[in-house]
């Protein structure tokens, strides 16, 4: 099984929290829906979960009434997903953007990890 986090800046911003915030309610429970599966399901369908190619990156894939919503994210210490930012997505590819954002996130999380 998998736990999912969600990542907090050094201010105590919580991003994907965010970006929940601001979506509809049955859009946050459909993606609250995919979420359970990914902490549940042994072998998660890539049509809600799957690791971009030559990263280290997960994306959580969420279709709903003809929008696409994304939440990348990494894994930590084996099961825990860390989920890092959130967005709508418009086009076929992950913006680059996002994908920065994701691995910035990722160094910070983890260079504070260090010093714990």
């Amino acid at each position: 099984m998998r736990e999912i986090n969600f990542y907090k800046t050094e201010d105590g911003k919580c991003p994907v929290q965010d970006f929940l915030d601001s979506l509809s309610g049955k859009v946050v429970q459909k993606i609250l829906w995919v979420l359970k599966l990914i902490e549940e399901l042994e072998r998660v369908p890539s049509k809600y979960f799957k690791n971009l190619d030559g990263t280290k990156i997960y994306e959580c894939r969420i279709d709903f009434a003809g929008n696409t919503y994304r939440l990348l994210g990494f894994f930590h210490n084996g099961n825990i997903v860390l989920l890092t930012n959130g967005f709508v997505k418009k086009t076929q590819k992950t913006p680059k953007e996002e994908i920065a954002l994701c691995e910035q996130r990722m160094k910070d999380y983890l260079a504070r990890e260090a010093k714990k």
